[in-house]
């Protein structure tokens, strides 16, 4: 699926070890959410299931309405 999105697997480790936002869900789905430079500054969302003994990524995407709720902040 990365590969099909064209997001590197790099920029999903750089979300989930240094996030610039994290949100928390009561399904027990943490998104770890970052701002990515090389790709045109877009947000890549990392969604991993924290509720397993082992968590596991759910999935990644770029969130075009995160960019546009971050340029209204400015």
């Amino acid at each position: 699926m990365l590969r099909e999105r064209d997001i590197k697997r790099e920029w999903v480790e750089r979300a989930e070890r240094m996030p610039d936002h994290v949100e928390d869900y009561e399904d027990g789905m943490r998104h770890f959410i970052k701002c990515i430079p090389e790709n045109g500054n877009r947000w890549l969302p990392v969604v991993v299931n924290v509720s397993l003994l082992s968590p596991r990524r759910v999935t990644a995407f770029f969130d075009r309405s995160l960019r546009r709720k971050n340029a209204n902040k400015d």
